[in-house]
């Protein structure tokens, strides 16, 4: 049975780093094994870029295939 790799987490903590993510904010994971092995998670924060954060400060969440596109579109800035 394969394995379901949450793609989202919810920050629940972002003590020093207040600029950078934002409490109960949504964000995307980038998939990192090394990262995990040390405690970690890559995500993309308000910078717009991906940066390690302690795994610890996020609840992972799945989301149902029929709704991920909709989730992943819905990150993308609207082009005028």
């Amino acid at each position: 049975m394969n394995e379901i790799i949450p793609q989202y987490a919810i920050c629940i903590a972002n003590n020093g780093y207040p600029a950078s993510l934002e409490l109960h904010k949504v964000y995307r994971l980038i998939p990192d094994e090394a990262a995990a092995l040390d405690g970690d998670v890559r995500v993309i924060d308000e910078s717009g870029e991906d940066y390690l954060y302690p795994a610890d400060y996020f609840v992972f969440i799945t989301v149902p295939k029929e709704k991920a596109q909709l989730l992943w579109e819905s990150f993308v800035p609207y082009s005028a």
